[in-house]
């Protein structure tokens, strides 16, 4: 199973950069993983790219067939031994490519919301969409951690 996550704009904080490179690397070792960074429309012009907009451009890089995962706040909320049994699950069932978005500051529009097969919250706190991509991939890592056997998850 391919995970792939799809991310709008580079990460401002070098220490955020790190974390996300560190995780990415060590789930390399479980699993097909990898991060695309779209390109945000219309900045540096004076004129924010609206979420509709980055919407568009998030489901654009999503193929067909492709499972949907949508970070949001509204989303269900997993303990990390869940999310790891709900991975194997998807495995079970011979989903071959999961794609996680996370949108903007300002969410997911409601197209987005309406393509996604499951949305998912990391916390009832509120993070920057940032540490939103370190969390996540951290979490990933985790998953595979658990399903392994090893102690990392404690």
């Amino acid at each position: 199973m391919k995970h792939q996550l799809l991310f709008l704009g580079k990460i401002k904080d070098k220490f955020i950069e790190d974390g996300v490179a560190e995780y990415a690397s060590r789930l390399q070792h479980y699993t097909t993983f990898s991060i695309t960074i779209l390109k945000e429309k219309g900045r540096g012009r004076g004129k924010a790219q609206s979420s509709e907009e980055q919407g568009r451009i998030l489901l654009q890089a999503v193929p067909a067939g492709a499972m949907v995962v949508v970070l949001d706040s509204r989303g269900k909320q997993f303990s990390s031994e869940a999310f790891s049994q709900k991975i194997d699950q998807w495995e079970m069932q011979g989903q071959k490519e999961i794609y996680y978005l996370i949108g903007g500051p300002d969410g997911h529009p409601p197209a987005v919301i309406a393509a996604a097969d499951l949305l998912i919250s990391l916390s009832k706190m509120t993070f920057t969409h940032d540490m939103a991509r370190m969390l996540l991939v951290e979490q990933l890592y985790r998953a595979y951690t658990i399903k392994a056997g090893e102690q990392y998850h404690k």
